[in-house]
């Protein structure tokens, strides 16, 4: 039989919306790579009683429940004992782990407290899952015909736990079909163009289906296939990618995880460039993302931040007369960002760019969104005038993800 399973998420914070349930996302989507159907979530604060209540109606009507959050040594941590109360289980001490944190807080040249002994009490019968991220152990509780799982809430440690300790053990239990998703990413398409175009593709399939998701600076396609197989999905999702690049063509800059840094970063290392980048409006933004990319130094060579007129020509050598009769927020001067930066660093490619991030500045005939963008190449100089909604932030970072893409279909053609 298939294994249904619900995640409760536990913590205040998560309420009252100071952080997003990322955990949530992650934990469904690993579920169902293992052909385990995840029917509820829930998301409770650091109640014992409403803790207490969402346990018992989760045992009530699944196989597997995974607890995510909790497990820390505060007084506010009360997931593992919640748990041993409900199942009626003692909690005690596990040697091994408590040694573990022991050598850990000696090692930082730090004292252990007391509390953090809460962190080695474990519900009778529970088997530690290794925390390699962290002081928090993650515990596999085999309850009758039911199974627990309980993992910490930051994702850098619940994460790898899940990958490393749990799917091995859920293994056994996967279903007969698992579920596996892939992730398009597209760039410079809006939402409704981009299904405009594949729309046919998306009202005829069933399996594998399609599900635009429109983010901030870019639109991803999700797909998703159920196979009796691992394999025999992933060659099902082959195909309907591939008619989907035949559509989009170089819209599509990544896959899954890709960042559209790093497909840049992947096209500069390939081709043997190198790039440089002035910015004003955007404050090295667009430098922050380029060597956001490990390995960053092979192509990039310098960013500067010339937010003044005055570091403009100071540091870029922009004419004063150019300023005078165009302003900073002109083709004119982002060209000549563009090309001094390049001739400066000696690098092959550079962006530059120059706006009114607003709030404040702008004017009719620069209103505030206005923004120009610049990319130099030993073949040509190019200008683009963009006009981007919302707010500073969101104008600051539309600029620099246009920038960024405007480089990356550079290259690809």
């Amino acid at each position: 039989m298939k294994m249904k399973a619900e995640i409760i998420a536990v913590g205040t914070e998560l309420l009252l919306g100071q952080i997003a349930n990322g955990n949530a996302r992650y934990l469904s989507e690993k579920l169902a790579e293992l052909g385990i159907d995840v029917y509820w979530h829930a998301t409770v604060g650091d109640n014992a009683v409403r803790l207490t209540e969402a346990l018992k109606t989760a045992l009530a009507r699944v196989d597997l429940v995974v607890l995510c959050g909790g497990l820390g040594p505060t007084m506010d941590d009360l997931t593992k004992e919640t748990v041993a109360d409900v199942l009626g289980l003692p909690l005690e001490a596990d040697q091994e782990w408590e040694n573990h944190l022991q050598q850990f807080f000696s090692s930082l040249g730090r004292y252990m407290t007391e509390n953090n002994r809460k962190q080695a009490l474990v519900p009778r019968g529970a088997k530690i899952l290794l925390n390699e991220h962290g002081t928090a152990p993650g515990l596999w509780l085999e309850h009758g015909q039911q199974l627990l799982v309980l993992l910490p809430g930051p994702p850098r440690e619940l994460e790898p736990m899940f990958t490393q300790e749990v799917a091995p053990r859920l293994a056994e239990y996967a279903g007969s079909e698992p579920i596996i998703s892939r992730v398009l990413r597209v760039a410079g398409l809006g939402e409704s163009t981009m299904e405009d175009v594949i729309a046919d593709i998306v009202t005829t399939q069933t399996n594998p289906t399609i599900a635009p998701l429109a983010h901030y600076t870019e639109v991803h396609l999700r797909l998703t296939a159920k196979s009796g197989s691992r394999e025999e999905a992933e060659k099902m999702l082959d195909g309907l990618e591939e008619r989907i690049r035949e559509r989009l063509g170089t819209a599509i800059f990544g896959r899954d995880e890709e960042s559209l840094a790093e497909a840049v970063a992947k096209i500069l290392l390939g081709k043997k460039l190198t790039l440089a980048v002035a910015e004003s409006c955007t404050g090295g933004l667009l430098s922050t993302m380029l060597t956001s990319v490990p390995g960053s130094s092979a192509y990039f060579l310098q960013g500067l931040v010339t937010y003044s007129n005055r570091a403009k020509m100071d540091l870029l050598g922009i004419k004063p007369a150019l300023l005078r009769e165009h302003g900073a927020v002109s083709a004119e001067v982002a060209k000549a960002m563009a090309e001094n930066v390049r001739r400066r660093a000696a690098s092959d490619l550079s962006l530059a760019i120059s706006g009114v991030a607003g709030p404040d500045g702008g004017t009719e005939e620069k209103p505030v969104g206005l923004v120009y963008i610049a990319l130099a190449t030993p073949q040509k100089l190019d200008c683009r005038k963009l006009t981007f909604l919302g707010t500073r932030e969101s104008i600051r970072e539309r600029a620099a993800v246009t920038a960024l893409n405007l480089l990356r279909l550079y290259l690809v053609s």
